[in-house]
């Protein structure tokens, strides 16, 4: 029998965070009274404007930011796309000649096909390892950018480990050869206290902190000035850098969800942890021979990725227990059914990775959650 969806235990917050009801609440007037586009120049259009730049102005007190620095997007996808091309292009239409653009093995998808795809623009792309802990080295860092540099592109914590990069480490590395610094910032952003001094574009993505799908915004240093050319032509909207029409209620529930997240971090924060540690335990007593992936890296508080050498494969785990949600790595390659490449970059065989787990506590996880979780784990574990 199928468990019902209401039924499900929710342990894949890094995937997606649910939409929290405050967020929904401050969004719905603009579905309906305050439905105006931001263009237009009667009562409801400006209305809406008015709306967008509060929500600029909000977001932009948040990261301590200007609010002319702050730009509106789909998310961190379309955000990472126009940091990382449109900087280097930039450069290269002011005669620029540097062409190396850094990055690292465990990226999100789309940071690593974007700096691929530059090699037919004549860019090369340096795709570093990273060591057992999931982490750059800083003297492989160092050692790549010897040959001159135009941009680093570095996530600040993993999509898939949680593992978190030392960027204040790696940053004088970077800015001494006189490179430009992105971070993607979709995972970090309101789980742990961030900080955007010395890095010159910075992405972010509303439902990985409990607001909507399809909004992002990109942070885009002005002193000194950083310029990008726009991926999409159209009406020249936020500032020209990114045309089209600007989903009103969706960047109204992305900054008021990321004031949310902020607020409750200081509480949060244990919280998550307790409950992670509380789930690890009960994963190391079902299988005494799991281990942490990553080991003891700097990690967000409510990721765990583990594998299990001893169980089952971990899409066979996810297919017997129908009344948890959890998952094997990212959303973006769980179709592909390969083991994830983040594991495999970090050192694990096929099979290791393939008996990964990914769990991701969040907001609205409770101790009970995670008691009725493990007790669904030791049913298909071992068998009572």
């Amino acid at each position: 029998m199928k468990a019902d969806k209401q039924e499900v235990i929710y342990l894949d917050y890094l995937a997606t965070t649910p939409c929290d009801p405050r967020v929904i609440e401050a969004m719905l007037p603009y579905f309906t009274a305050s439905f105006g586009n931001a263009g237009s120049v009667h009562q409801l259009g400006r209305a809406a404007e008015e709306a967008i730049e509060e929500a600029r102005q909000e977001m932009a007190q948040l990261l301590q930011v200007s609010p002319h620095e702050v730009i509106w997007t789909s998310g961190a996808t379309e955000s990472n796309n126009l940091a990382i091309k449109g900087a280097v292009r930039f450069l290269k239409t002011q005669g620029d000649t540097r062409r190396r653009v850094i990055t690292a093995a465990t990226e999100h998808k789309c940071v690593l096909e974007a700096v691929r795809s530059l090699a037919d623009e004549g860019f090369e792309p340096i795709i570093l390892p990273v060591g057992p802990d999931g982490r750059v080295e800083p003297n492989r860092l160092a050692e790549a950018l010897k040959t001159p540099t135009a941009l680093v592109s570095l996530m600040a914590a993993n999509n898939e480990t949680g593992i978190v990069h030392d960027i204040p480490q790696l940053m004088p590395l970077i800015k001494q050869a006189g490179a430009l610094l992105h971070v993607d910032m979709a995972q970090m952003f309101g789980k742990l206290p961030c900080s955007l001094e010395g890095i010159d574009l910075a992405s972010f993505s509303a439902h990985k902190l409990y607001g909507p799908k399809g909004v992002g915004a990109l942070y885009i240093r002005r002193r000194p000035r950083v310029r990008l050319l726009p991926l999409v032509s159209g009406g020249g909207q936020e500032r020209g850098m990114r045309s089209g029409t600007l989903p009103v209620p969706l960047i109204v529930g992305m900054a008021v969800a990321a004031r949310f997240a902020l607020a409750a971090q200081p509480e949060e924060v244990p919280r998550l942890m307790a409950l992670r540690g509380q789930l690890w335990q009960a994963m190391q007593r079902l299988c005494p021979t799991a281990r942490l992936n990553g080991g003891q890296a700097p990690h967000l508080p409510g990721v765990l990725n583990c594998c299990l050498p001893d169980g089952p494969e971990a899409q066979d785990l996810m297919k017997s227990l129908p009344g948890l949600a959890f998952s094997a790595g990212s959303a973006c390659s769980a179709a592909s059914g390969a083991p994830s490449y983040v594991l495999q970059a970090m050192g694990l065989t096929d099979r290791e990775a393939r008996r990964s787990l990914r769990l991701s506590v969040g907001r609205f996880t409770s101790a009970d959650d995670v008691e009725r979780a493990v007790a669904q784990f030791r049913q298909v574990l071992t068998g009572g």
